[in-house]
């Protein structure tokens, strides 16, 4: 994933683009890149067997401890880090002396949605991050409260989507499903009225297709690592200010991309490495890094970059990877140098 080009976006959304390292996420109040024990004692209001560290005494450290139950949880916390435990069970009144609780940070344990029980996180009223990434979930968790901006449930067995799990978060910006076993009936629809989101992972599940409902907002959209073959001519057209679209290690082939589906003005970054292709799909002359190593491309149309080619006509390319192809430098046509000349990298051996 590449962001060189929009950095606000690294406020935005910060964090996000270590997909599968979760330990980066902290509360903006500190820096919480070092461990608990370097910023000295705990706090007197603190569960025995876990860390609040003096200088940030609303954030509660239990990670590493093989906790099989919840330890004792003093009112006042507001960002709860419960990572690599044996938590296998959450009941309805679990949190219910933290009910002012921003972040739950609940990755690498045990935890099953039958032995998660009523609204438990729906109580906590300011909740904004819910992580519970590298779990045993075979569902979307549920009800959530609508403070939510982040939601995190990646590498799990999630195959089910309840159509009312995400519905009234009208604040989530970011959601993590990658490394689950989603298909794409499962998911058409789940996401209508997130208009506030702007990340999805979809990547390594069990799309064939991709799913209907996409929500209007979105910069970052990823399906890699799934078995999609077709990408409908008009599937991105209302997604208008789409800036990173992720397709690779899919089936796609010439066949199916009909038409000119990656025509978006406003994309920066178009990922369809790993494919079938045999041709390089059009795109619009402002998208910046194209990616199409290890496919079966054997031709180089210029066209596929620049409608036309003048004084101010050009393709904004920056980066474009042609390497594993059926392509040489000497395939590779004089008016291409014309059409890309802001190129500072083509790989094509």
């Amino acid at each position: 994933m590449h962001l060189n080009s929009v950095p606000f976006l690294l406020f935005l959304v910060s964090g996000i683009f270590c997909q599968f390292d979760y330990d980066g996420y902290y509360p903006s109040e500190a820096d919480y890149g070092y461990a608990p024990s370097m910023f000295g004692p705990s706090t007197a209001v603190c569960a025995p067997e876990c860390t609040c560290p003096i200088s940030y005494p609303t954030a509660m450290y239990c990670d590493n401890l093989k906790l099989k139950s919840l330890p004792i949880l003093p009112s006042g916390i507001k960002y709860l880090y419960l990572r690599n435990n044996m938590l296998d069970s959450l009941d309805e009144k679990s949190f219910d002396n933290v009910t002012d609780l921003e972040w739950l940070i609940l990755d690498n344990n045990y935890l099953e949605n039958s032995k998660i029980k009523g609204k438990v996180f729906a109580k906590l009223k300011n909740l904004k991050k819910l992580h519970i990434n590298y779990n045993n979930l075979t569902e979307v968790v549920g009800p959530l409260p609508n403070t939510l901006d982040d939601l995190q449930l990646a590498n799990n067995k999630i195959n089910k989507v309840n159509p009312n799990s995400l519905e009234g978060l009208v604040n989530l910006t970011i959601i993590h499903l990658q490394h689950n076993q989603l298909t794409e009936d499962t998911l058409s629809g789940v996401f209508k009225g997130l208009n506030s989101l702007v990340y999805l992972d979809l990547s390594f599940n069990k799309l064939s297709k991709l799913p209907l409902g996409m929500p209007p907002n979105l910069l970052m959209l990823y399906f890699d690592n799934n078995q999609i073959t077709k990408i409908p001519d008009e599937y991105f057209q209302h997604l208008k200010v789409l800036q990173f679209l992720g397709l690779s290690h899919n089936k796609l082939s010439d066949s199916g991309i009909p038409g000119n589906p990656f025509n978006i003005s406003s994309l920066v970054e178009l990922d369809l490495s790993y494919n079938q292709l045999k041709s390089i799909p059009t795109v619009n002359e402002h998208l910046e890094n194209y990616y199409l190593q290890v496919n079966q491309i054997n031709k180089f149309p210029v066209s596929s970059f620049c409608k036309v080619v003048g004084v101010l006509a050009y393709s904004r390319i920056r980066h474009l990877r042609l390497d594993a192809n059926n392509l040489t430098r000497a395939d590779l046509p004089n008016e291409m140098y014309n059409c890309l000349r802001l190129a500072s990298e083509i790989s094509v051996d």
